[in-house]
């Protein structure tokens, strides 16, 4: 007569509840990833290797620090974790976070005719093209989109609209907020709300 088969015996994982095997595919596979390495390191042949490479990066980043806390005194070190934060541009350029604001200027020529510029709707994912022609066809004026002085895109509206303006741009794109619209007078920069 033939053996019976036995039954197969199945490892759940107590954080997921789930067959070890499918763990990766539950909610919570990152809390899951060190019971897996203890009870179940067959399975898992990659994450055995990337605990190690780990331990030898945490082993690696504690040597660093004492030198660096050691050599405190020397003053050279301090910039180190500075430069961390920066991201530089081929050349040795410092890239600027940019910030998602819109900055209405009005800008006067001939003494009585004005401009009112608007910067920074393009941060906001508005297309300017479209938008340089809501805004003429709102305000019945001739409206586009220019280089300005900092080689970035603007829209350059004839006549003075500068206070109008921000309702139209708030009521027309929801993304654009009334706190991040700015206006520059006597060169200052001033709230819009």
């Amino acid at each position: 007569m033939a053996d019976k088969p036995q039954p197969v015996r199945v490892l759940y994982c107590p954080i997921c509840s789930l067959p070890a095997e499918y763990c990766e595919f539950g909610p919570d596979f990152e809390k899951c990833k060190p019971w897996l390495i203890q009870n179940a390191p067959d399975l898992y042949p990659d994450l055995l290797k990337e605990a190690n490479a780990k331990e030898a990066g945490e082993v690696s980043n504690q040597l660093q620090s004492t030198s660096i806390s050691s050599a405190a005194g020397d003053g050279a070190t301090s910039s180190a974790p500075k430069q961390e934060e920066v991201k530089r541009l081929p050349g040795g350029k410092i890239k600027k976070k940019e910030r998602q604001e819109v900055i209405i200027e009005k800008v006067t020529r001939n003494k009585r005719k004005c401009i009112t510029t608007v910067k920074g709707l393009d941060l906001f994912g508005v297309k300017l093209s479209d938008a340089s022609k809501k805004l003429g066809k709102k305000f019945a004026t001739g409206a586009s989109v220019v280089k300005g002085p900092t080689e970035k895109e603007q829209i350059d509206v004839q006549g003075d609209i500068s206070y109008d303006i921000v309702d139209f741009i708030t009521e027309t794109w929801r993304d654009v907020p009334e706190t991040a619209i700015f206006f520059i007078e006597d060169g200052k920069k001033v709230p819009a709300a």
